[in-house]
């Protein structure tokens, strides 16, 4: 409780600080500007959105996304504060992200979106996120906390991010970007695009590869391969016409194929060479595919009234072949028991590091085929008007969403000869799980937003009824005839409340806050409550000679959450949840923007600083050895979880050039739940990484790019799980070459 006094008391410390050393001005920007009506496909649209909304927003712009050119997700976010990560395979393919405290285990707790479309393979039956949009091909990225977050669910309690891919342009352009550098790393990215005055178009096709910067014993690759192609059309009607219609046609498709494992290292060999991979992951390979279709109808009735549809299909079909238990005299021990104990099992660890040949089927491999669906129709109605010294604007939505996860699994038997893995049985398809899980959803929300002169305040509600299922065959039945068939069957119906504010003391300071109910739904396991919480957040954004800035406190309070079995996590990959209990998180997000050289035409020199405190501790004591976290005692840290990170950005910029140097301090989190000090035994310890990025514009159709990563090769672990430790990427140097039309 302590904590949390002086957390709020330095923030409206600041608060006051920021209202008594600005100036007064005579307009309110906001008052000023004609309101418009925002595309359905964003959450803000700009920077001037984001940071005017009553809840703790951020827009990464297409400049700050072409900084670095990231294919990485987690380096996108890692300068968003109260945004909380912990990396997996170096290149960004999977990533875990938090907010604010949520559990970030395949980032299955934020609702995640591409154009404002749910994107997770099944974001209600299924939501691991084993299916990320690749950034390299986004416009923007918007994330969005706080008490206006009602309005996309279903997970409210952290926030929601929005991924905006390129949109069609105003007038024909091209772009061709292509790079090279370490590892046989290359990216290509190709982009053309019209429009003219009924309708318009885009097609882009993106590639990135890399041969992957860990060692097998037989020399083979471990990166990945992965491509996207996006085609969208534009029909509309002329500007002159009475309504204004418009009908966006988007199809996605992309495929990948990457030499990843969920075998990690034991301590000891992770010393001596974190980039060796054992000679059992040698079959390991994650094969997968996603299309999506969207069909987006938009009718203006005027300037005031909008009405919004959007039918979409996401469909995506993965097979992740790894090795998953280890057979020594008849007795199978799962992989991730094995690396943290290897002193207890020597046996079978030496199978895994194939330094002993095994009799057949010792090394067992499971084909993770799963297929995914998620489809629905969503509609928007926008209503706005203005009063006397008022603005008032009412959004109503609905959204129907069907998805479903079909697992279709079995394990092959391989035995290890002199260090190669020999196919020793092949396992019958169905015959490790063969089940559909699925969800029917009904959603709808109202936002309200009244501006009355300084102060805006947004009251809105949410409105889930879920019903969650699963329909499990069995794995005699691969005909799925219904002989042994089980069925269960889950249901939800919640109103989600927020309500937030934003108070303008002038243009360069204001406050703003608000508190909204937290949900996540839970598993289809019948009678399991879904995760709730009461989230409260209040902040202040301001502007001081030069320096702007924005500061914000929250405090989450879980009255039950829920832990979900993922074998990412090293469970059984069941996906059952599990009630934890009571937690409360509280935390701080500070970010600074200056420009050392604001007062000089030829160069801009802009310096980022953010940093975010996140403590977030259990209420109550529970567990047993089934339990993921094991035994846990009131007042123990959440695993997973950095307390403390802070992030710098600095760029010099020209008209002819650029440089820009980021650095991330990851704070040390513990990997089971516990209150001792995190070493190497019980967490993963804190890095301090730098990446550098240079541009040389040659002329305004091309220009010549530069990128390191890691510039200081720094060493360091990322997780201990799904099974062992793995490492972040070494240092790595890439160049290359951009073509404008």
């Amino acid at each position: 409780m302590k904590s949390k006094i002086i957390l709020f008391s330095l923030l409206f410390i600041s608060i006051s600080n920021a209202q008594n050393n600005t100036k007064k001005t005579e307009t309110d920007s906001i008052q000023q500007l004609d309101e418009v009506l925002l595309k359905t496909n964003v959450i803000f649209g700009n920077k001037y959105q984001a940071k005017n909304r009553t809840g703790s927003s951020y827009y990464i712009s297409p400049k700050e996304l072409e900084k670095f050119n990231y294919t990485d997700i987690n380096r996108v976010l890692r300068t968003v504060p109260g945004v909380n990560i912990y990396e997996e395979d170096g290149f960004g393919l999977r990533p875990n992200i938090s907010l604010r405290g949520t559990s970030p285990e395949r980032s299955a707790k934020i609702s995640i979106m591409e154009d404002g479309v749910l994107i997770a393979p099944a974001p209600y039956s299924a939501p691991a996120a084993y299916y990320f949009p690749s950034v390299a091909r986004m416009e923007a990225v918007e994330i969005l906390k706080g008490s206006s977050q009602v309005q996309y669910g279903p997970f409210t309690t952290g926030g929601a991010i929005n991924l905006v891919s390129s949109q069609i342009p105003d007038s024909f352009s091209g772009r061709v970007k292509a790079s090279t550098g370490s590892f046989n790393s290359n990216q290509l990215h190709a982009k053309i695009a019209d429009n003219k005055s009924v309708f318009g178009y885009s097609v882009e096709y993106l590639n990135f590869n890399s041969d992957g910067f860990k060692n097998l014993p037989d020399g083979s690759n471990t990166g990945f391969d992965k491509n996207d192609v996006v085609a969208k059309f534009r029909i509309n009607s002329k500007a002159s016409a009475k309504f204004r219609q418009a009908l966006d046609i988007k199809f996605q498709y992309s495929d990948e194929v990457s030499d990843e494992t969920y075998l990690g290292l034991t301590q000891s060999d992770f010393n001596r060479n974190p980039f060796d991979r054992y000679a059992s992951s040698q079959e390991d390979v994650m094969s997968n595919d996603h299309i999506q279709i969207m069909a987006t109808h938009q009718m203006d009735f005027s300037k005031k009234i909008r009405v919004t549809t959007t039918g979409y299909y996401n469909g995506f079909s993965r097979n992740w072949y790894k090795l998953n238990d280890v057979v020594f005299n008849g007795t199978k021990v799962g992989i991730a028991n094995i690396i943290e104990q290897p002193s207890n099992f020597t046996n079978y660890f030496n199978i895994v590091n194939g330094t002993v040949n095994s009799d057949p089927d010792a090394l067992l491999v499971k084909a993770n085929n799963r297929d995914y669906i998620s489809k629905g129709v969503q509609t928007k109605f926008d209503y706005h008007w203005f009063g006397k010294n008022t603005f008032h604007d009412l959004e109503i939505g609905l959204r129907y969403h069907y998805d479903e996860e079909d697992r279709f699994q079995w394990k092959d038997g391989y035995s290890i000869l002199n260090g190669d893995m020999v196919l020793t049985s092949e396992g019958a398809p169905g015959s490790d799980a063969n089940r559909i899980s699925s969800a029917n959803a009904f959603a709808a929300y109202a936002m309200y937003k009244l501006k009355y002169k300084k102060l805006t305040v947004t009251p809105g509600i949410r409105y889930e009824n879920i019903v969650l299922r699963r329909d499990n065959y069995g794995t005699n039945d691969p005909g799925r005839s219904g002989i042994d068939l089980s069925t269960r069957e889950n249901k939800v119906d919640i109103f989600i409340p927020g309500i937030g504010f934003n108070y303008k003391f002038n243009n360069n300071a204001s406050i703003f806050g608000g508190i909204h109910k937290g949900f996540s739904p839970p598993s289809n396991q019948e009678g399991q409550k879904a995760e709730e919480s009461i989230n409260y957040e209040i902040g202040s954004r301001f502007s001081y000679k030069g320096l702007r800035g924005e500061i914000v406190g929250f405090y989450n309070d879980y009255s039950n959450l829920l832990g979900s079995d993922l074998a990412a996590t090293g469970g059984t990959g069941s996906l059952e949840q599990f009630n934890a209990g009571e937690v409360n998180v509280v935390g701080l997000e500070l970010l600074l923007n200056y420009d050392l050289l604001q007062n000089n035409s030829e160069f801009a020199l802009p310096i980022t600083f953010g940093y975010t405190l996140t403590s977030a501790t259990f209420q109550n004591s529970f567990g047993s050895q089934d339990d993921l976290w094991g035994e846990v005692s009131e007042g123990d840290e959440l695993p997973y979880i950095a307390m403390h990170q802070f992030n710098s950005t600095i760029s010099l910029e020209h008209k002819k050039y650029e440089l820009n140097l980021t650095g991330r301090l990851n704070g040390a989190f513990r990997t089971t739940a516990g209150t001792e000090d995190i070493t190497d035994e019980n967490g993963v310890t804190s890095n301090f990484i730098l990446d550098f990025s240079a541009k040389y514009h040659i002329s305004k159709h091309i220009s010549v790019t530069g990128n390191i990563i890691n510039l200081l090769d720094e060493t360091y672990a990322v997780s201990r799980v799904p099974a062992g430790l793995r490492p972040g990427h070494p240092f790595g140097a890439y160049a290359g070459l951009e073509l404008r039309l």
